[in-house]
């Protein structure tokens, strides 16, 4: 990085300090986040333009930086499950993970009748 652009995100996070202790207007710190924003995406996409250009006579570095950005984390932590257990395998984290989701799309929620029955929704304002 270079010194313009350090000295941006150096003002980015003092503006944040002050707006977070109202020495600074939102709109001023929104300017200084959108400004340090713009100076990072140019500066990344001229790394990697650059990078680009020269391909053909320094490859390591080129393939240096695809591997950087190919790199995920593959690690979940340990899981719960209902019981109490503590899940490590990834099988079992994928069963939990799915009982999971699946019990937010399976509850059952009250049909139209018994809405209208309790007299909540839409149902009760309806002329017939």
């Amino acid at each position: 990085m270079n010194k313009e652009l350090l000295g941006k995100v150096k003002c980015k996070k003092e503006a944040y300090r002050g707006w977070k202790q109202g020495q600074v207007a939102w709109e001023e710190y929104k300017e200084t986040v959108r400004a340090a924003r713009d100076q990072v995406r140019k500066t990344k996409a001229l790394i990697e333009l650059n990078l680009a250009r020269d391909v053909k006579g320094n490859k390591k570095s080129f393939y240096r930086h695809i591997s950087d950005k190919r790199k995920t984390r593959e690690n979940v932590s340990p899981l719960q499950k209902k019981m109490g257990d503590l899940v490590t395998q990834d099988m079992e984290k994928a069963e939990v993970l799915n009982n999971c989701f699946a019990s937010v799309f399976t509850q059952a929620t009250p049909s139209k009748s018994q809405k209208a029955k309790a007299g909540t929704g839409r149902m009760k304002n309806r002329p017939l």
